[in-house]
């Protein structure tokens, strides 16, 4: 028990109660600090979680070459990263369903069997705080006389936690295709120009190819040059949509301006910087 000692007249004795010596019972000051326990280290942190990596898988057989890949921007977000991986063993099942199917086929009837291609590569268009835009060539060979490559985009809400197509984004495909056309139509035609040469001239009756394409049935795409928002908008245009195949796929990029931005949604116009 604690040892005690008594003050009789409170108020005028307070100041030699709490000088006078202490009781013998009373531990001294100094025993009190020598029997102080040391202080505890702080708790160590606890480990980092890994870091997300890029996948990439490829596999070669006498039936097909099979190549998927994804980044790692991709990977650090479980619900896409699970997408992804689901996407990668389709792909991977169908091509070894149909190269055995095909090549039975050809050994059936007696024609040479050419392995198939399939590729996937998706790659990092831009990485905001709130949004990751991802585009991929698609690239196949079934035993034709060339191989064949389309587009395909990704634009995954981080906060929703969802893939949304780019085109969700905007009130309507009118209000977009109404605010983009002429400067697309442009921008392809000098893209044309730099790959024909400089006489060919748009609008011309002698090809399909002349004439100016719809933007709104290309694979679309949301970019950002300065990073704080989605500042330029992408149209990726696989071959045969704008010219023949020798010529190959076509590109344009368009900024984002005041016209764009009063077609997007009002819920989504905070992701996005005019230019």
């Amino acid at each position: 028990m604690k040892a005690t000692f008594a003050c009789p007249a409170l108020l005028l004795v307070l100041a030699a109660c709490g000088q006078g010596a202490p009781t013998s019972g009373a531990p001294s000051p100094g025993a009190s600090a020598a029997a102080a326990p040391e202080p505890s280290a702080p708790p160590a942190p606890p480990p980092a979680a890994p870091a997300a990596t890029a996948r990439s898988v490829k596999q070669a057989n006498d039936l097909y070459q099979f190549a998927y890949a994804y980044p790692a921007a991709a990977a650090a977000i479980p619900a896409l990263k699970a997408q992804l991986d689901a996407d990668l063993a389709k792909q991977q099942a169908e091509l070894a369903r149909e190269t055995a199917a095909a090549r039975a086929d050809a050994k059936a009837n007696d024609y040479p069997y050419h392995p198939y291609e399939s590729s996937t590569e998706w790659k990092v268009v831009t990485d905001l705080p709130g949004w990751l835009s991802l585009s991929t060539l698609l690239g196949s060979y079934s035993g034709g006389a060339h191989s064949n490559y389309a587009y395909d985009a990704i634009l995954w809400d981080k906060q929703a936690g969802r893939r949304v197509p780019a085109i969700e984004l905007f009130t309507s495909k009118a209000a977009l295709k109404a605010a983009i056309t002429r400067p697309f139509c442009a921008a392809l035609d000098r893209a044309r120009r730099q790959k024909r040469g400089a006489d060919w001239k748009p609008g011309g009756d002698i090809s399909e190819f002349d004439s100016c394409i719809d933007p709104l049935e290309q694979v679309l795409i949301l970019g950002s040059a300065g990073g704080k928002g989605f500042d330029r908008i992408g149209f990726l245009i696989a071959p045969y949509n704008a010219g023949p195949f020798a010529e190959g796929s076509y590109e344009v990029t368009l900024p984002v301006t005041p016209a764009v931005l009063v077609a997007v949604k009002p819920a989504y116009r905070a992701a996005f910087v005019a230019q």
